[in-house]
């Protein structure tokens, strides 16, 4: 065994060496999403350090960069919408997942709105089609931002209740627009309902809705 192989590196770092993860920030997320193996055993940390031989594996193909592209990815099909050649809004972007959905639909434009910074997956960062809006309370979204309106708003946001941002939407929105939105009921009901931060009574749920 030479020299260099013994030479370790950081896991996180080596993912995206061997192209299964485009940045280091994607290479911790799929650690902590448990997605990532070395050498067979699931990787708890991304300090985690490797060698050239050692054998990296991720769990199986992600067809978005985060798993809020499944959740909605669902709702589109279950809805029978379709962003294609939409121009759509994202509302609490994160890391990507709506974004990414809405493209690989083949969606127009996204406006990626997110009140925080730096989360967004480069790969969707550098998509022409992307606009991003990052440091954006969208409580204060107005056209003079957006500068046109969309035709679908898709929105997944947490510490707030969904109804404190509606009224912004209205002028951003088409007349024949759509609203898709998670709905997290320990942001939506009142304090009583919560259970150690979670509400798990699916007649609370109902209710919340």
């Amino acid at each position: 065994m030479s020299e260099k192989n013994l030479q370790k590196k950081r896991i996180d770092e080596v993912l995206v060496e061997r192209r299964l993860a485009t940045s280091r920030l994607e290479s911790k997320r799929l650690i902590i999403e448990g997605l990532v193996f070395l050498n067979g055993n699931i990787v708890q940390k991304s300090s985690t350090s490797v060698s050239e031989e050692d054998i990296i594996s991720i769990k199986e193909p992600r067809r978005y960069v985060s798993r809020g592209g499944i959740k909605l990815e669902f709702a589109l099909d279950e809805f029978k919408v379709s962003p294609k050649d939409k121009v759509a809004i994202d509302i609490g972007s994160s890391t990507g997942g709506f974004t990414d959905c809405l493209l690989k639909s083949n969606a127009k434009k996204i406006y990626a709105v997110d009140v925080g910074a730096g989360q967004l997956d480069l790969s969707l960062r550098n998509d022409p089609r992307v606009v991003v809006l990052e440091k954006v309370n969208a409580r204060n979204l107005s056209i003079k931002i957006i500068q046109e309106q969309a035709d679908l708003i898709v929105m997944d946001v947490s510490f707030i209740s969904i109804t404190k941002i509606l009224p912004a939407l209205k002028t951003l929105l088409k007349d024949n627009g759509l609203i898709i939105s998670l709905v997290k009921p320990q942001f939506e009901g009142e304090r009583s309902f919560l259970r150690k931060g979670i509400i798990k009574d699916k007649e609370l749920h109902k209710k919340i809705l």
